[in-house]
C-alpha cells in the first residue's frame, strides 16, 4: 500500500479530487497526510473531515527558505511517503527538498509545458493568442516548472475568453489528469526513459477537452 502526502496552500481542489477518486477506485494506495503553509487552508478542514491526518509548516515562522524547507522535510518524511504530491502548493521549493524527493514528487501546472512556466499563465496565453491551454502533471525538477511530463490536458481558448472563464476551463480538466498520474504512480505504470515519462501499458497520457 502506497503512502500519499499531498502538500497544499488553499482550498485543495486538487488534493479532494486525489483523496475522493484513491477511495472510489480503490487504489492500492492511501492518503496519509495533507500538509499545508497557511493556517486556516480550506484543504486542512476536507481532509479532518476524511480522517486525514493533517500538519502546518507556516512558512512566515522561519527566516529563510532553507529553514522552511528543512522542516517541510522533517515533517513529511514523518508520515513515510512513498509519493509526495503538490496540490495548489505556492511555496518555490529549493534544489535540497526536491533532490530529497526525486522520482517521488509530483506537481501539476495550469499551462501546457514548457510554455508559461510560472505565474498568470491564463492571461499570458490568451495575450499570446494561443488557440489550446490546458494542464501539465510533471515530475518535479530544481527548475521551475520543468521535468519529466506525465500527462497534459487542453482546452480551446475562445475569442471571447477571460483569465478567469479559462482558469475555470483548465480547473476541470486539472481535476481528471492529477487523479490519474497519481494513480498511474501508485501503480506501478509509470516508467522514466531519458527524461521522458510513459505508460507501461500505453495508455493515452493527453486529454482533449472540448
Amino acid at each position: 500500500m502506497k503512502r500519499i502526502v499531498i502538500l497544499v496552500s488553499g482550498r485543495g481542489s486538487n488534493a479532494q479530487a486525489i483523496v475522493q477518486r484513491c477511495a472510489a477506485e480503490a487504489w492500492p494506495a492511501q492518503v496519509v497526510a495533507v500538509v499545508g503553509n497557511r493556517p486556516g487552508a480550506a484543504a486542512f478542514d476536507f481532509a479532518a473531515a476524511q480522517g486525514i491526518a493533517t500538519a502546518l509548516v507556516d512558512h512566515t515562522g522561519f527566516a529563510g527558505r532553507e529553514a522552511f524547507d528543512a522542516e517541510l522535510m522533517r515533517v513529511v518524511d514523518a508520515f513515510a511517503p512513498d509519493l509526495v504530491v503538490l496540490a495548489g502548493f505556492m511555496r518555490i521549493l529549493g534544489d535540497a527538498f526536491v533532490a530529497h524527493y526525486a522520482g517521488r514528487l509530483l506537481n501539476i501546472h495550469p499551462s501546457l509545458l514548457p510554455a508559461f512556466g510560472g505565474l498568470h499563465t491564463h492571461r499570458r496565453a490568451i495575450e499570446a493568442g494561443c488557440k489550446l491551454a490546458g494542464a501539465t502533471v510533471h515530475f518535479v525538477t530544481p527548475a521551475l516548472d520543468h521535468g519529466p511530463i506525465v500527462a497534459q490536458a487542453a482546452v480551446p481558448v475562445r475569442p471571447d475568453d477571460t483569465p478567469e472563464a479559462l482558469a475555470g476551463r483548465v480547473l476541470a480538466v486539472e481535476l481528471v489528469i492529477y487523479p490519474l498520474a497519481v494513480r498511474w504512480f501508485v501503480e506501478g505504470q509509470l516508467v522514466l526513459d531519458g527524461g521522458v515519462v510513459r505508460h507501461r501499458s500505453g495508455e493515452a497520457q493527453w486529454l482533449l477537452a472540448g
